[in-house]
């Protein structure tokens, strides 16, 4: 088995956070996990990515090449665009769908979420409402990490012990957030497209 995420978003968004948790979950269920450094201007506002790969057996290399991701999971849609040519013939992206206007001439973001609908497996993800129901609005990249977890081969008790074994030192307050944020993106994504 061998499962590659391009993981994507702009600086501060929590794409960090987001590996994080997948990769500690994974690993929790015994998996091997290579993953890049995330590449950007991550404190700036700027664009970021990064690969993040799950295995059962050796993994040769960090990096993801192209038309062989199963998951694009990007915090901002046209980031998600951005990568498209990674992604298998029968990946998924999932996405949020709200917009980080950090260019000029933000393309009309219509016309991206036609382009993202029009893939056969894609997922838009009200990420920023979801994660405000859930207690946060900096809960949204676990809203994103729920939403993935439909497909991730990673149980979702494993990600959810990653999350509280990774939040923890924040106190229960954002563990118990977090949570909910994860959980309201894994009901969401079973809908949403």
């Amino acid at each position: 088995m061998k499962y590659d995420v391009i993981l994507a978003g702009v600086g501060g968004q929590g794409v960090l956070s987001v590996a994080a948790v997948i990769a500690l979950g994974a690993k929790k269920d015994g998996l091997l996990v290579r993953q890049s450094e995330v590449h950007g201007m991550a404190q700036r506002g700027g664009a970021v990515q990064a690969h993040l790969r799950l295995s059962d057996r050796t993994i040769v290399s960090d990096l993801i090449g192209r038309a062989s991701a199963d998951m694009i999971l990007s915090m901002e849609p046209i980031e998600s665009l951005r990568y498209l040519e990674y992604l298998k013939a029968e990946g998924v992206l999932i996405t949020a769908a709200d917009a980080v206007k950090n260019i000029p001439n933000y393309p009309d973001l219509e016309g991206i979420y036609d382009r993202i609908r029009a893939l056969p497996s894609s997922r838009l993800i009200e990420a920023v409402d979801l994660a405000q129901e859930a207690g946060s609005v900096r809960s949204t990249n676990m809203v994103m990490v729920g939403a993935a977890s439909r497909y991730l081969p990673v149980e979702a008790k494993s990600l959810l012990a990653a999350i509280d074994e990774l939040f923890s030192r924040k106190g229960e307050k954002v563990v118990a957030t977090n949570r909910r944020a994860f959980q309201a993106g894994r009901d969401t994504a079973v809908s949403a497209g």
